[in-house]
C-alpha cells in the first residue's frame, strides 16, 4: 500500500471515531449539573423574559438529541457558532489555541534538545556520576506534581521580581516596537516553558537512556566494536539510528498533546491559553466551546498518531503499512 492511500485509510477510520467521541462528550455535558444561566437566574434584576431570550440563543430550550444534530449540521459548515457569552467561538479557540501552540513550541524544542544529548550521553556513561545525576534530576521531575513546579517559580517570581506573573504581554505592550514585543512575549513564556520543559524532559531522557543502552548490548554493535569502528560513529551511526524508532512514536504522542498538555500550568501561572478557556467553558457549561476544544483536542491525538506511523515508515523502510 502507497504512502498516500494509507494517509487516506487512516483519515477515513478516523471519521467514525471523531463521531463516537463527539457524542460522548455531547452526552457528558448534558448529564453536567452545572447550568450555564446560573448567574443570570440569580440576579434579582433579570427578567424571566430575559432569560428565556437567552435560553432560545443558545438552544437550553430544545432536546438533547436535536442540540446535537445541529451543533453537528453547524461544524460540519465550518461554523462553530458562539459561546454563552456571545463571542465568536473561532475567534476565541484560534487565539488560545496559538497561544498554547507557541508555548509548547518552545516547550517541545527545549525537552528535546536537552533530553536526547542527555540520555545519550548517560547511557554511555552508565553507572557514572553523571549517570546517577541525571537520574536524580529526572526521578525529582516524574514524581513532582506540575501545580507544585508552579507554585515554587510563582514564590520565585513575587520574591525576586525578575519573572513576570500572569498573562502574555506586558500593560504597556502596545508601545512597545516590534523588537521589544518580542522581548517581552519571550519574557513571559520563561515560568510556563521551564515548567512544561522541567516536567516533560524526565520521561524522555529515560526513555532515550533505556532504548540506547539495549540497542548499545546488540550483537551488531559489539562486531562494529570488535572491528575497530570508532566508538563515536558505533553509537550515533549504528546504536542511536536504531534506538531511534520507539522515539518517534512519542514523538507523535508529544504532538498530540500539543494543544492540550499545557492545561494545569495554564491555568496555575495565569497563562491565556486553550486549557485555561476550555477550564471556564466547563465551569460555566459553555457547550459549543467544550466541544470545539475537545475536538480540537482528539483531532489533534489521530493526527499525532498518524505523524508517528508516517515517520516511522520514512525513517525505517523496513516497517510496513498496511
Amino acid at each position: 500500500m502507497s504512502l498516500p492511500v494509507y494517509i487516506l485509510k487512516r483519515i477515513l477510520q478516523a471519521l467514525p471515531l471523531l463521531f463516537v467521541i463527539s457524542v460522548l462528550a455531547f452526552t457528558m455535558l448534558m448529564i453536567s449539573p452545572v447550568d450555564p444561566l446560573a448567574t443570570m437566574k440569580a440576579n434579582p434584576s433579570v427578567s424571566a423574559a430575559a432569560i428565556k431570550a437567552e435560553e432560545e440563543r443558545l438552544g437550553l430550550n430544545k432536546p438533547a438529541p436535536e442540540r446535537y444534530a445541529i451543533w453537528l449540521s453547524n461544524t460540519m459548515q465550518g461554523n462553530l457558532g458562539v459561546s454563552s457569552t456571545g463571542g465568536s467561538i473561532a475567534r476565541r479557540l484560534f487565539t488560545c489555541a496559538g497561544n498554547t501552540l507557541l508555548l509548547n513550541v518552545f516547550t517541545f524544542t527545549f525537552v528535546w534538545l536537552i533530553a536526547l544529548p542527555a540520555g545519550v550521553y548517560a547511557a554511555v556513561h552508565r553507572g557514572q556520576f553523571i549517570d546517577k545525576m541525571f537520574g536524580i534530576i529526572t526521578s525529582t521531575g516524574m514524581s513532582m506534581p506540575t501545580f507544585l513546579m508552579c507554585f515554587l517559580l510563582l514564590m520565585f517570581a513575587l520574591a525576586t521580581g525578575v519573572l513576570p506573573i500572569g498573562g502574555m504581554t506586558s500593560p504597556n505592550f502596545d508601545d512597545m516596537d516590534q523588537f521589544h514585543q518580542m522581548l517581552d512575549i519571550g519574557h513571559h513564556l520563561i515560568m510556563p516553558v521551564c515548567v512544561l520543559t522541567f516536567i516533560q524532559l524526565a520521561g524522555i531522557q529515560r526513555q532515550v537512556r533505556s532504548n540506547l543502552l539495549d540497542v548499545l548490548r546488540a550483537d551488531y554493535v559489539r562486531t562494529a566494536r570488535a572491528k575497530g569502528v570508532d566508538e563515536t560513529k558505533a553509537i550515533y551511526k549504528h546504536a542511536l539510528r536504531n534506538a531511534v524508532n520507539p522515539l518517534i512514536t512519542l514523538l507523535g504522542f508529544e504532538f498530540a498533546s500539543l494543544l492540550s498538555g499545557a492545561a494545569i500550568t495554564e491555568m496555575v501561572l495565569g497563562y491565556p491559553g486553550l486549557g485555561f478557556l476550555t477550564l471556564g467553558a466547563v465551569l460555566t457549561k459553555d457547550i459549543n466551546l467544550v466541544m470545539a476544544s475537545l475536538m480540537m483536542g482528539a483531532t489533534m491525538l489521530i493526527l499525532g498518531n498518524l505523524l508517528a506511523d508516517v515517520l516511522l515508515k520514512v525513517t525505517d523502510p523496513r516497517i510496513s503499512i498496511n
